[in-house]
Protein backbone atom coordinates (compact mmCIF):
# COMPACT_ATOMS: atom_id res chain seq x y z
CA UNK A 1 0.00 0.00 0.00
CA UNK A 2 1.29 3.42 -0.90
CA UNK A 3 1.56 5.59 2.22
CA UNK A 4 -0.84 8.49 2.53
CA UNK A 5 -1.29 11.13 5.19
CA UNK A 6 -3.93 10.51 7.83
CA UNK A 7 -7.14 12.38 7.14
CA UNK A 8 -9.64 13.26 9.85
CA UNK A 9 -12.87 11.61 8.75
CA UNK A 10 -16.14 13.54 8.93
CA UNK A 11 -19.62 13.28 7.50
CA UNK A 12 -20.52 15.62 4.66
CA UNK A 13 -22.72 18.57 5.69
CA UNK A 14 -25.12 17.49 2.92
CA UNK A 15 -27.20 14.53 4.09
CA UNK A 16 -30.72 13.13 4.41
CA UNK A 17 -33.43 15.32 5.93
CA UNK A 18 -33.84 13.10 9.00
CA UNK A 19 -30.14 13.11 9.90
CA UNK A 20 -28.59 15.29 12.59
CA UNK A 21 -24.81 15.56 12.92
CA UNK A 22 -23.05 16.38 16.18
CA UNK A 23 -20.76 19.41 16.50
CA UNK A 24 -17.71 17.39 15.43
CA UNK A 25 -19.36 16.05 12.28
CA UNK A 26 -18.45 12.48 13.27
CA UNK A 27 -21.77 11.25 14.69
CA UNK A 28 -24.94 10.88 12.60
CA UNK A 29 -28.33 10.25 14.22
CA UNK A 30 -31.63 9.64 12.42
CA UNK A 31 -34.09 11.65 14.49
CA UNK A 32 -37.37 10.39 13.05
CA UNK A 33 -38.99 7.84 10.72
CA UNK A 34 -36.89 5.03 9.20
CA UNK A 35 -35.67 6.66 5.97
CA UNK A 36 -33.98 9.86 4.76
CA UNK A 37 -30.87 8.81 6.65
CA UNK A 38 -28.33 8.85 3.79
CA UNK A 39 -24.93 10.34 4.68
CA UNK A 40 -21.67 10.78 2.77
CA UNK A 41 -18.03 11.18 3.69
CA UNK A 42 -16.94 14.81 3.67
CA UNK A 43 -14.06 14.06 1.30
CA UNK A 44 -13.48 11.39 -1.36
CA UNK A 45 -11.62 8.31 -0.15
CA UNK A 46 -8.12 7.47 -1.27
CA UNK A 47 -7.36 3.92 -2.51
CA UNK A 48 -7.08 1.62 0.49
CA UNK A 49 -8.46 4.23 2.91
CA UNK A 50 -11.25 2.81 5.08
CA UNK A 51 -14.30 4.80 6.17
CA UNK A 52 -15.07 3.09 9.47
CA UNK A 53 -18.18 3.60 11.60
CA UNK A 54 -19.53 2.10 14.83
CA UNK A 55 -23.22 1.48 15.49
CA UNK A 56 -24.02 3.50 18.61
CA UNK A 57 -27.79 3.17 18.89
CA UNK A 58 -30.64 1.15 17.43
CA UNK A 59 -34.40 1.57 17.19
CA UNK A 60 -36.67 -1.45 17.54
CA UNK A 61 -39.71 -1.95 15.36
CA UNK A 62 -38.15 -1.43 11.93
CA UNK A 63 -37.17 -4.07 9.37
CA UNK A 64 -33.74 -3.57 7.81
CA UNK A 65 -30.36 -2.31 8.94
CA UNK A 66 -27.38 -0.13 8.06
CA UNK A 67 -26.31 0.20 4.43
CA UNK A 68 -22.83 1.23 3.31
CA UNK A 69 -21.06 1.69 0.02
CA UNK A 70 -19.44 4.10 -2.41
CA UNK A 71 -20.66 6.73 -4.83
CA UNK A 72 -18.96 8.68 -7.59
CA UNK A 73 -21.59 11.41 -7.26
CA UNK A 74 -20.44 14.55 -5.47
CA UNK A 75 -23.03 15.26 -2.74
CA UNK A 76 -22.88 18.96 -3.65
CA UNK A 77 -24.20 18.17 -7.13
CA UNK A 78 -27.33 16.33 -5.92
CA UNK A 79 -30.56 18.27 -6.38
CA UNK A 80 -31.93 16.42 -3.36
CA UNK A 81 -30.42 13.69 -1.19
CA UNK A 82 -32.25 10.43 -2.05
CA UNK A 83 -34.67 9.08 0.54
CA UNK A 84 -33.05 5.62 0.34
CA UNK A 85 -29.58 4.51 -0.71
CA UNK A 86 -31.26 1.38 -2.14
CA UNK A 87 -32.80 1.79 -4.66
CA UNK A 88 -32.98 5.61 -5.00
CA UNK A 89 -29.26 6.42 -4.94
CA UNK A 90 -28.16 3.33 -6.83
CA UNK A 91 -30.77 3.99 -9.52
CA UNK A 92 -29.07 7.33 -10.21
CA UNK A 93 -26.02 5.35 -11.30
CA UNK A 94 -22.35 5.42 -10.28
CA UNK A 95 -23.23 4.21 -6.76
CA UNK A 96 -22.62 0.82 -5.14
CA UNK A 97 -24.36 0.09 -1.85
CA UNK A 98 -24.29 -3.02 0.36
CA UNK A 99 -27.13 -3.87 2.75
CA UNK A 100 -25.70 -5.11 6.07
CA UNK A 101 -27.60 -8.01 7.62
CA UNK A 102 -27.22 -10.06 10.77
CA UNK A 103 -26.14 -13.03 8.63
CA UNK A 104 -24.86 -13.70 5.11
CA UNK A 105 -22.58 -10.68 4.58
CA UNK A 106 -19.69 -12.76 3.29
CA UNK A 107 -19.17 -12.65 -0.49
CA UNK A 108 -18.76 -16.14 -1.91
CA UNK A 109 -16.64 -16.23 -5.06
CA UNK A 110 -18.21 -18.47 -7.68
CA UNK A 111 -16.28 -20.40 -10.28
CA UNK A 112 -15.32 -18.16 -13.18
CA UNK A 113 -16.29 -15.00 -11.34
CA UNK A 114 -12.74 -13.94 -10.50
CA UNK A 115 -11.53 -11.19 -12.79
CA UNK A 116 -14.96 -10.11 -14.04
CA UNK A 117 -15.25 -6.44 -14.84
CA UNK A 118 -18.24 -4.21 -15.43
CA UNK A 119 -18.09 -4.97 -19.13
CA UNK A 120 -19.95 -8.29 -18.69
CA UNK A 121 -22.95 -6.93 -16.88
CA UNK A 122 -21.07 -5.85 -13.77
CA UNK A 123 -21.68 -3.05 -11.32
CA UNK A 124 -20.29 0.02 -13.00
CA UNK A 125 -23.62 1.84 -13.24
CA UNK A 126 -24.70 1.40 -9.63
CA UNK A 127 -26.21 -1.67 -8.01
CA UNK A 128 -27.89 -3.02 -4.91
CA UNK A 129 -25.65 -5.49 -3.11
CA UNK A 130 -26.00 -7.80 -0.15
CA UNK A 131 -28.69 -10.38 -0.83
CA UNK A 132 -29.18 -11.39 2.79
CA UNK A 133 -31.50 -8.52 3.61
CA UNK A 134 -34.58 -10.17 2.10
CA UNK A 135 -33.97 -13.29 4.15
CA UNK A 136 -33.75 -11.31 7.38
CA UNK A 137 -36.91 -9.37 6.68
CA UNK A 138 -39.03 -12.23 5.38
CA UNK A 139 -37.92 -14.94 7.75
CA UNK A 140 -38.77 -13.04 10.92
CA UNK A 141 -35.74 -14.47 12.69
CA UNK A 142 -32.01 -14.02 12.60
CA UNK A 143 -31.02 -17.65 12.45
CA UNK A 144 -27.57 -18.53 13.67
CA UNK A 145 -24.64 -16.41 14.77
CA UNK A 146 -22.85 -13.54 13.06
CA UNK A 147 -21.05 -14.23 9.79
CA UNK A 148 -21.88 -17.90 9.55
CA UNK A 149 -20.17 -18.37 6.18
CA UNK A 150 -16.76 -17.68 7.64
CA UNK A 151 -14.83 -20.81 8.57
CA UNK A 152 -11.37 -19.30 8.57
CA UNK A 153 -9.41 -19.29 11.82
CA UNK A 154 -9.45 -15.95 13.61
CA UNK A 155 -6.13 -14.13 13.53
CA UNK A 156 -6.96 -10.96 15.43
CA UNK A 157 -4.72 -11.90 18.37
CA UNK A 158 -1.71 -12.73 16.15
CA UNK A 159 -1.90 -10.23 13.28
CA UNK A 160 -1.46 -6.53 13.89
CA UNK A 161 -2.93 -5.65 10.47
CA UNK A 162 -5.76 -6.75 8.23
CA UNK A 163 -4.51 -7.50 4.72
CA UNK A 164 -6.76 -7.00 1.70
CA UNK A 165 -4.67 -7.78 -1.37
CA UNK A 166 -1.91 -5.13 -1.25
CA UNK A 167 -3.67 -3.01 1.39
CA UNK A 168 -2.65 -3.05 5.06
CA UNK A 169 -5.10 -1.74 7.70
CA UNK A 170 -4.20 -1.56 11.42
CA UNK A 171 -6.51 -3.85 13.41
CA UNK A 172 -6.41 -1.65 16.52
CA UNK A 173 -9.62 0.21 15.65
CA UNK A 174 -11.45 -2.34 13.49
CA UNK A 175 -13.19 -4.05 16.43
CA UNK A 176 -15.26 -2.20 19.03
CA UNK A 177 -15.12 -2.59 22.78
CA UNK A 178 -17.85 -3.52 25.24
CA UNK A 179 -19.23 -1.06 27.73
CA UNK A 180 -16.99 -0.80 30.81
CA UNK A 181 -18.08 -3.28 33.46
CA UNK A 182 -16.99 -6.18 35.61
CA UNK A 183 -16.80 -8.59 32.68
CA UNK A 184 -15.77 -6.18 29.94
CA UNK A 185 -12.32 -7.77 29.54
CA UNK A 186 -14.01 -11.10 28.71
CA UNK A 187 -16.49 -9.47 26.33
CA UNK A 188 -13.68 -7.59 24.56
CA UNK A 189 -11.96 -10.88 23.74
CA UNK A 190 -15.24 -12.24 22.38
CA UNK A 191 -15.61 -9.16 20.19
CA UNK A 192 -12.19 -9.88 18.70
CA UNK A 193 -13.37 -13.34 17.59
CA UNK A 194 -16.18 -11.67 15.61
CA UNK A 195 -18.86 -13.06 17.93
CA UNK A 196 -20.67 -9.72 17.82
CA UNK A 197 -23.51 -9.69 15.25
CA UNK A 198 -22.81 -7.17 12.44
CA UNK A 199 -26.03 -5.25 13.14
CA UNK A 200 -25.58 -4.99 16.92
CA UNK A 201 -24.54 -1.97 18.97
CA UNK A 202 -20.74 -1.55 19.17
CA UNK A 203 -20.33 -3.34 15.83
CA UNK A 204 -17.81 -1.62 13.53
CA UNK A 205 -18.30 -1.58 9.78
CA UNK A 206 -16.06 -0.03 7.16
CA UNK A 207 -15.96 0.45 3.40
CA UNK A 208 -12.92 0.93 1.14
CA UNK A 209 -11.85 0.30 -2.42
CA UNK A 210 -8.81 -1.52 -3.77
CA UNK A 211 -7.24 -0.37 -7.03
CA UNK A 212 -7.37 -2.98 -9.81
CA UNK A 213 -5.16 -1.70 -12.57
CA UNK A 214 -5.18 1.97 -13.51
CA UNK A 215 -8.87 2.59 -14.17
CA UNK A 216 -10.88 0.13 -12.03
CA UNK A 217 -11.32 -0.85 -8.40
CA UNK A 218 -13.11 -3.37 -6.17
CA UNK A 219 -15.21 -2.33 -3.17
CA UNK A 220 -14.68 -4.21 0.10
CA UNK A 221 -16.76 -4.20 3.28
CA UNK A 222 -15.01 -4.88 6.60
CA UNK A 223 -17.14 -6.03 9.55
CA UNK A 224 -15.62 -6.27 13.04
CA UNK A 225 -12.10 -6.77 11.74
CA UNK A 226 -12.98 -9.23 8.96
CA UNK A 227 -12.98 -8.59 5.22
CA UNK A 228 -16.26 -9.71 3.64
CA UNK A 229 -14.72 -9.94 0.17
CA UNK A 230 -15.14 -7.88 -2.99
CA UNK A 231 -18.79 -6.83 -2.86
CA UNK A 232 -18.54 -4.79 -6.07
CA UNK A 233 -16.04 -5.33 -8.89
CA UNK A 234 -14.94 -3.20 -11.79
CA UNK A 235 -15.85 0.16 -10.26
CA UNK A 236 -14.52 3.08 -12.35
CA UNK A 237 -11.78 4.55 -10.17
CA UNK A 238 -10.72 7.58 -12.19
CA UNK A 239 -13.40 9.74 -10.58
CA UNK A 240 -13.51 10.61 -6.85
CA UNK A 241 -15.37 8.05 -4.71
CA UNK A 242 -17.25 9.12 -1.58
CA UNK A 243 -18.31 6.75 1.19
CA UNK A 244 -22.07 6.24 1.62
CA UNK A 245 -23.64 5.44 5.01
CA UNK A 246 -27.42 4.98 5.15
CA UNK A 247 -28.61 5.17 8.77
CA UNK A 248 -31.61 3.06 7.89
CA UNK A 249 -34.48 1.42 9.79
CA UNK A 250 -33.24 -0.43 12.91
CA UNK A 251 -29.92 1.47 12.86
CA UNK A 252 -30.47 4.84 14.54
CA UNK A 253 -27.05 6.34 15.28
CA UNK A 254 -23.51 5.77 14.00
CA UNK A 255 -20.14 7.29 14.88
CA UNK A 256 -17.01 7.57 12.73
CA UNK A 257 -13.94 5.76 14.08
CA UNK A 258 -10.63 7.36 13.11
CA UNK A 259 -8.02 4.89 11.81
CA UNK A 260 -4.32 5.74 12.13
CA UNK A 261 -2.17 4.31 9.33
CA UNK A 262 1.19 5.84 10.19
CA UNK A 263 2.67 6.79 13.55
CA UNK A 264 0.23 6.74 16.44
CA UNK A 265 -1.07 10.07 17.68
CA UNK A 266 -0.09 11.39 21.11
CA UNK A 267 -3.65 10.70 22.25
CA UNK A 268 -3.38 7.05 21.20
CA UNK A 269 0.06 6.63 22.81
CA UNK A 270 -1.28 8.05 26.10
CA UNK A 271 -4.29 5.73 25.97
CA UNK A 272 -2.14 2.65 25.38
CA UNK A 273 0.28 3.60 28.18
CA UNK A 274 -2.59 4.04 30.66
CA UNK A 275 -4.34 0.81 29.64
CA UNK A 276 -1.10 -1.13 29.90
CA UNK A 277 -0.76 -0.32 33.60
CA UNK A 278 -4.28 -1.04 34.81
CA UNK A 279 -5.85 -4.43 35.48
CA UNK A 280 -9.37 -3.41 34.49
CA UNK A 281 -11.01 -0.54 32.62
CA UNK A 282 -13.18 0.37 35.61
CA UNK A 283 -9.98 1.25 37.50
CA UNK A 284 -9.56 4.24 35.17
CA UNK A 285 -12.21 6.05 37.24
CA UNK A 286 -9.81 6.06 40.21
CA UNK A 287 -7.10 7.91 38.28
CA UNK A 288 -6.67 11.66 38.58
CA UNK A 289 -7.18 12.40 34.91
CA UNK A 290 -9.42 14.76 32.91
CA UNK A 291 -12.86 13.26 32.37
CA UNK A 292 -12.50 13.42 28.58
CA UNK A 293 -9.30 11.34 28.75
CA UNK A 294 -10.93 8.84 31.13
CA UNK A 295 -13.83 8.38 28.73
CA UNK A 296 -11.47 7.90 25.78
CA UNK A 297 -9.41 5.28 27.64
CA UNK A 298 -12.51 3.38 28.74
CA UNK A 299 -14.25 3.21 25.40
CA UNK A 300 -11.42 2.97 22.86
Amino acid sequence: MEPFSDQFMEFHPIHGTNVRLDHSGTQATRVESFANGVCFSKHPLKPGEIFLIEIEDKELGWCGHLRVGLTARDPRDLEVVPEYSIPDLTDLGDSWVFAITRNHNKIIEEAGEEGQEDGDGGLAGGHRLGGGEVEDGAGGGDGGGGNSNNNNPKTFFTDSHLYIENIRIPRDKLVGRSRPGRYSHILDDLYKTNALPPTARRSRIGVLYVQKGRDLADMHIVINGEDMGASAKGIPALQPLYAVVDVFAATKCVRIVQVEYGFSSLQTLCRKAIQKHIVHRMAIDWLELPEALKHYCKYE
